[in-house]
């Protein structure tokens, strides 16, 4: 079973930065992402990459946002950059196995955190 532990949610002011990580149990994936949730809004898919290193950006985040990983330390992370309030959300890690594909659809997602929040002021 895959677990994945978010952290490094907070609160930042428009305009800065901030960096989550998403800790995964030693297993098997083959894609990895973040998804958000808004107060009222649908999940919505982030980032994504796969263990081949393809990577997708909603377009929303393009230019700011970049995912990596370090599989040495089973780590997932979002570099979120020039954040907005229209960042604040709810930040999910999800995981998939078997599928090497890099999707923001979140039902193509089987594995997924608690979340982490992020709330921007302006």
């Amino acid at each position: 079973q895959v677990q994945l532990v978010e952290s490094g949610g907070g609160s930042v002011q428009a305009g800065g930065s901030l960096t989550l990580s998403c800790v995964y149990s030693a297993y098997t994936y083959t894609t990895m992402g973040w998804f958000r949730q808004a107060p009222g809004k649908e999940r919505e898919g982030v980032a994504t990459m796969t263990n081949s290193g393809s990577r997708k950006y909603a377009e929303a985040v393009k230019g700011r946002f970049t995912i990596s990983v370090d599989d040495a330390e089973d780590t997932l992370y979002l570099q979120m950059n020039s954040l907005n309030a229209e960042d604040t959300a709810l930040y999910y890690c999800a995981a998939k196995r078997f599928v090497s594909v890099a999707s923001l659809n979140k039902e193509d997602y089987t594995f997924w955190g608690q979340g982490t929040q992020v709330t921007v002021s302006s």
